[in-house]
């Protein structure tokens, strides 16, 4: 590859990353919006926002699922997502608490 070659793919690469980025955060953002229901659903069942079975199911799909990524990083990017999730159930459920 010669160095025009290169600097396009690296430009065109770039873009590509950048579009990604958007949707990975648009879809954060939609995954942290159902939070809502799942509190408003854990509160009519009168069970807690912790619920380490569906964790490790979570993180045993994930595991399936990534074939590229190592398996230790995905974890960490779900255990992140679930805890956005349970910190944004807790808010909502304060907030009904509260008033």
């Amino acid at each position: 590859m010669d160095k025009a070659e290169a600097l396009k793919v690296l430009q065109e690469s770039r873009v590509a990353i950048d579009k990604i980025d958007e949707e990975l955060i648009y879809l954060i953002e939609k995954r942290t919006s159902l939070a809502k229901d799942i509190a408003s659903a854990k509160l009519a069942l009168g069970i807690p926002i912790e619920d380490k079975k569906r964790e490790d199911y979570i993180q045993d799909k994930i595991k399936k699922i990534s074939k590229e990524i190592d398996g230790d990083f995905i974890n960490k990017i779900m255990n992140i997502l679930m805890e956005l999730n349970k910190k944004e159930q807790e808010k909502i459920l304060r907030r009904n608490t509260n008033g």
